[in-house]
């Protein structure tokens, strides 16, 4: 049976991308977006995340979490929303995949220091680094919901190429080994949020923060 997969915000950069692979994939993918769909995905569901309601996404096998905000007034819709969604999908066997942020990484592997507060961190990303890892605290207390959290290398590039390949990790920071950058295409990650969808519930990483990079 065809999987159904929600994306909020998939007008995005990271949500039209994920939708395309999606799509690609076979899936069945509905855009849940404000407006006018600007992405492939086969359905549309034109409603605001704050405004989304149980009913609206019943029946969807994962929803995708593409929500950004990144102006300082706007910083803490990152827990307001991620909370409403966990809300309305609490109690249910659906998915619920957030694109997270690089910010929150560990750099040590006491996981006591996260990659915002090390010297050389740019201030200017701080207070969206701190909002996001604020929102992913309070969904490790959600033992009410099939999430997982996943953040990208801290080169994040949206016009990045399609590789085809990357580097699963965990919650620790990671540089690849040949260039020692940490960077991953939004292409590349949209790969690893479909692959993560669609895996087996054995290999699901449920109850769990991943990190993408090449």
């Amino acid at each position: 049976m065809t999987q159904r997969i929600a994306i909020v915000a998939a007008n995005g950069k990271s949500g039209r991308l994920i939708a395309k692979e999606a799509v690609g994939r076979g899936l069945d993918v509905t855009a849940v977006v404000r407006g006018e769909n600007g992405t492939v995905a086969q359905h549309t569901l034109a409603k605001d995340l704050f405004d989304l309601t149980a009913a609206d996404l019943a029946g969807f096998d994962v929803v995708v979490d593409a929500f950004g905000a990144w102006t300082p007034d706007t910083l803490p819709l990152h827990s307001a929303s991620l909370k409403h969604l966990a809300d309305i999908l609490s109690g249910t066997g659906t998915r619920l995949i957030v694109v997270g942020g690089a910010g929150s990484l560990y750099v040590d592997p006491e996981h006591t220091t996260q990659l915002y507060d090390t010297d050389g961190f740019p201030e200017e990303y701080k207070p969206l680094a701190k909002a996001q890892g604020k929102a992913l605290a309070e969904l490790r207390e959600r033992g009410d919901v099939r999430w997982t959290f996943v953040s990208p290398a801290a080169d994040f590039q949206a016009d990045g190429p399609r590789t085809g390949a990357y580097v699963l990790g965990g919650e620790e920071f990671g540089v690849n080994e040949t260039t020692g950058e940490s960077a991953v295409s939004y292409a590349d990650y949209a790969i690893a949020i479909v692959d993560e969808a669609v895996a087996a519930p054995a290999d699901a990483h449920v109850g769990e923060r991943i990190s993408v990079r090449w």
